[in-house]
This record gives C-alpha cells, sequence and structure tokens, in this order.
C-alpha cells in the first residue's frame, strides 16, 4: 500500500497517534510541506497534518509563478529580490516538469510605472541578483521587436519593451510533491485532519489534540516541538495557544479570472501597467489565459473567500485597457480564484505596500509560528524554520541532526536533468498516447502535471476498456491520485491534483457526473454521502463563475 494514500489512512492516523514525534507541523500548504521535507531529509521524525485538503488555502490560489519579485526592486527591497531570485532557479532544478520557463515581456508605456532606464538598471540589477545566466538574461526592445514579441501591445503608447526570464508553475501540485517526497523521508502526513486544541507540559507545546473530519474521532499527537505553518489560519492558532500578541497578520485578497485563450491569445506572459498605478499579469496556460491579481484588505470568512463583481470588473477592465483589439466582457469568464496573503501587519501601509518578508513568532509556551513569505521562496523559510528546531533541540535535549539537504532533492516526479529533457520526454510521451488518439497538448498535461509518473497512470490507462479515450484517461488519473496522492473528494481532484477546475472548466463540466460516481465506487459512499460531495463541487463551481 501507497504510504500517500486514503487507503493507508488507518496505519497513519495509528502512527499519529502512537509515535513521540520530534516535530508536529500543523498547515499543509506549501510551507508546511517545505518544513516536512526539510525536517524528514535532517533525520527528524515529522508529522504533518492539514484541517482541509493539502494546498486548499492560498498555495492554490496564487499567480502560479516562480519568480524574483521584480516589483520589489522599486521597494529597495535588495535581499528579497536576490533570495526569491535565486531560489527560483533551485526550484527549477529540482522540478523542471513542474516549474517551467516562461518568458515575461514588461511593456514600457508612455506615462507608465516603469521608464526604458529604470527597467534596463532595474532588469539588469535583477540578472545580478538573481544569478541569471545565458539566454534568460534580459533584453531590451525597442517599439518594433516588443510588438513583434506580442502584437496585441497598445502601439500607440507603446516605447518598447524589457523582456526577461521567469517560470511558471501548478502551485498545489508542487505542494503535493513536496509532500510526497517527504513521505520518502518517513514523514507521517494526513489531510482532513483539523488541531482543536495544543497539548502543554510544563506549560510549553508538546504537541496537539486533533479531529479526524471523516470520522470525528478526536487524538493526541505528541511533539517535543510544534510548528503553526496555517498560513491566512495562523493568528487563529496563536489565539487557542494564548499567544496573539505584538506582530500580527494583515491579509490581502488577490484575484484571478480565466478567459479561453483565443479571447486574450499572448503570445507570452505580460506584465503590465493598469491605470491606478498597480502591476499586473497575464499568463497564457494550454486552453486559457488568466490574469490578475488584485491586492485588497479582506476580513471576511477565511473558509469562504469569494471573487466579488468588484474584482472581476476591475481586472477585465484593466485588460481591456492595456490591449486595444481586446474586449473582454463578464460572458467570457470561464473561472476564477480568490485567495488570501497572510502578510505581516505594518501600521499606515496599504495591502500593496506590505512587505512579503516572511516572519517567525515563537510564543512563552514555545509555538512557533511563520507567516509572510512568497510561493518562490518556500524552501529558505523552511529552512530557517528547521534552523531553529534544531538549534532548540541541540540546547534542550543535546542532539544534533543532519544539515540542510533540500537544495540537492529531486522532487516527486523527476529526475529530470533539465527542461531540454522535459521537452524531450513530452514527445516520448506523445508518441506513445497519439496512437489512442490523444494530443501532444495532452502529453503536456500529463508530463507537466505528473513528470516521469505519468508511465503509472499510462499503464492503468491501458488496463481501461472504454472507447471514449479522454474518459479512460482521467479514470485512471483518479486511480493515481487516490491511491498516490491522498485525494479524498471529487473537489481534490478537479481543484488540487490536475487543476482542471481552474484551467480546463468545460472538463469538469463534461465528466463531473463520471468522477463522483468513481469516487463513490472507490469510497463505497452512501448515496447521502455521494449528494453532499457533489454538492461540494458544486458549489466550487459555483464560487469560480459567480460573482455578486
Amino acid at each position: 500500500m501507497n504510504n500517500f494514500s486514503f487507503f493507508n489512512r488507518k496505519n497513519i492516523i495509528n502512527e499519529l497517534q502512537t509515535t513521540e514525534f520530534d516535530l508536529l507541523i500543523v498547515g499543509g500548504g506549501i510551507t508546511g510541506a517545505g518544513i516536512a521535507l526539510d525536517a524528514a531529509s535532517r533525520g527528524m521524525k515529522v508529522a504533518l497534518v492539514e484541517k482541509n485538503d493539502f494546498a486548499s488555502g492560498t498555495s492554490s490560489k496564487s499567480t502560479k509563478l516562480i519568480h524574483g519579485g521584480l516589483r520589489y526592486l522599486k521597494q529597495f527591497d535588495f535581499w528579497l529580490v536576490k533570495e526569491v531570485g535565486t531560489e527560483r532557479a533551485i526550484v527549477h532544478k529540482l522540478a523542471p516538469h513542474l516549474v517551467i520557463p516562461e518568458k515575461m515581456i514588461l511593456p514600457l508605456i508612455e506615462g507608465g510605472t516603469y521608464g526604458s532606464w529604470l527597467t534596463s538598471i532595474g532588469l539588469k540589477v535583477y540578472d545580478i541578483l538573481a544569478s541569471v545566466e545565458g539566454d534568460d538574461k534580459r533584453q531590451m526592445l525597442d517599439k518594433e521587436d516588443a510588438l513583434h514579441k506580442e502584437p496585441l501591445l497598445p502601439e500607440e503608447i507603446l516605447n518598447g519593451a524589457g523582456f526577461y526570464a521567469e517560470y511558471r508553475t501548478d502551485d498545489a501540485r508542487l505542494t503535493i510533491e513536496v509532500l510526497k517526497t517527504a513521505t520518502e523521508y518517513n514523514a507521517t502526513v494526513a489531510n482532513y485532519t483539523e488541531v482543536t486544541e495544543f497539548i502543554y507540559t510544563k506549560k510549553q507545546v508538546t504537541g496537539a489534540i486533533v479531529k479526524d473530519v471523516f470520522t470525528d474521532e478526536t487524538f493526541n499527537i505528541k511533539a517535543k516541538y510544534v510548528v503553526n505553518a496555517s498560513g491566512p489560519w495562523v493568528d487563529e492558532l496563536r489565539e487557542i495557544n494564548n499567544s496573539k500578541t505584538g506582530s500580527r497578520l494583515h491579509l490581502t485578497k488577490g484575484v484571478h479570472l480565466v478567459v479561453p485563450f483565443e479571447k486574450l491569445p499572448v503570445k507570452q506572459s505580460v506584465y503590465f501597467d493598469i491605470p491606478d498605478g498597480r502591476m499586473m499579469f497575464a499568463i497564457p496556460r494550454g486552453k486559457i489565459t488568466y490574469f490578475g491579481t488584485t491586492d485588497t484588505h479582506y476580513t471576511k470568512n477565511l473558509n469562504a473567500i469569494e471573487t466579488s463583481l468588484v474584482d472581476a470588473t476591475y481586472l477585465i477592465s484593466a485588460v481591456n485597457n492595456m490591449f486595444p483589439s481586446i474586449n473582454i466582457s463578464l460572458d467570457d469568464i470561464e473561472s476564477s480564484w480568490a485567495g488570501l496573503r497572510p502578510l505581516i501587519h505594518e501600521e499606515g501601509k496599504s495591502a500593496s505596500e506590505l512587505s512579503r518578508k516572511d516572519e517567525i513568532f515563537v510564543s512563552d509556551t514555545n509555538l512557533i509560528s511563520i507567516a509572510g513569505g512568497k510561493l518562490t521562496g518556500y524552501r529558505k523559510m523552511s529552512e530557517r524554520i528547521v534552523d531553529l528546531v534544531v538549534k532548540k533541540y541541540k540546547k534542550q535535549f543535546d542532539v544534533e541532526f543532519d544539515d540542510i539537504q533540500t537544495e540537492e532533492i529531486i522532487l516527486s516526479g523527476g529526475p529530470f536533468q533539465n527542461f531540454k529533457s522535459v521537452s524531450y520526454y513530452i514527445q516520448k510521451i506523445y508518441k506513445q498516447i497519439k496512437l489512442d488518439g490523444l494530443t501532444i497538448n495532452d502529453a503536456k498535461y500529463l508530463v507537466y502535471n505528473y513528470g516521469k509518473q505519468t508511465e503509472i497512470i499510462l499503464d492503468k490507462f491501458d488496463e481501461y476498456d472504454s472507447e471514449n479515450v479522454e474518459e479512460k484517461l482521467i479514470k485512471a488519473e483518479v486511480w493515481f491520485t487516490i491511491y498516490h496522492e491522498m485525494a479524498c473528494t471529487p473537489t481534490d481532484f478537479f481543484m488540487r491534483r490536475t487543476g482542471r477546475l481552474f484551467f480546463d472548466m468545460p472538463s469538469v463540466n463534461t465528466h463531473k457526473e463520471f468522477i463522483i460516481n468513481e469516487f463513490a465506487n472507490y469510497f463505497s459512499w452512501s448515496n447521502s454521502q455521494k449528494e453532499t460531495y457533489k454538492a461540494e463541487l458544486d458549489k466550487k463551481i459555483e464560487m469560480a463563475i459567480t460573482f455578486k
């Protein structure tokens, strides 16, 4: 039985109940996942629990870029630019099938945020700080070259462009693969397991009381140290610990909209000015283009973050303003997502002015919490937390652990030598599947999601008898995500294992009933359970396409 499977859940829960762990991590987003891998690979006995599904919060709702934070140069935050710029190259090396090179064009427009001189110097500094080499080094384009690269740009007010390298990813899949890799180092990991209270020994946190969301049973997890990496919920757990003092979170909402590619057929990603002085991304991704983001204060329900009509019209107006030949309307929106940034509050600063640096809080009872930071910097954030735990462990127990290893640990789905080898692998997979009527885009989808695990899925695909090739493939994916990726519900599958609800909503509508039936068969759901999970998926679809 694969360790990272719902069908191993009984063993996992038993392990959580009967083991004293060196480290318990609360939160299954990218930060918690990174901490689990770092700590487990150094030799610690690690547990991680997540009250919902993995990556169900911020870590599936970002701009889905592993990028260097060009805009932080404007704030003279050179340290942050250097760190995340360096990190993006490392994460690309660890998972080139998931962290994919994406050229970015920065239009220079009359009266815009970036002038030619500042952009040239800024991108040069960016290249130096981020150690950019070879073809990825920035280029400055004149107006003619810029229009050749991206014909949709506004010719009348365009002065030229900067052209530089970034990386795109699927944030939820990156989180899943980091967690799967952590389990290879014997981390014990469970989703749908909610912390309700902390356990104390001599006024120090030494574990947590948790509830199994599926059974409502509660049990204790013992650990020498506990890390609160719950993203937007960090302060809620600090309140449970009676330690919400000093620094606090400042949540801001970021919204992205998705349209069919033909509605916004940009040739590559564009980072462009909008009239209120902010910057925005438009990113092509297969059948769709998505664009965002907003950056507004958020104080409402953390468990139901919606895209408002104001959010949607703001983003649509910005795109229509930048690209004169484009006329997107609300009717064109195929999907959307809204997520929260758990930033550190700074008095008097607007949402977009808040620092993206991470911060660590340690309570009097020794609860270690981390918030802030960026997707790109997850590995360094994890390193800082584990370094702190290692120091505490040595001081308290006189025990030492191995040095950090994560800069060299290839993530699940590899290994690939580089992105060129990923491209060769896509061609290999295409040759294999085209005989069944599948396309090069299907090959890209599989490899960019699963890497070399594609072969496991295709072996299962070959076992099924069906004339409907699409149905066969998605059936094989369902099997793989349940048995190898701890998918527990159709929503887990469509949102966080495959990204279809964001990037391919038509396929969700086509296969929804079939997938619900597949899950019902695997989990032996009653009719009422089946209806509950169907209603959950329908609600997520409704939230993605409805703006109030």
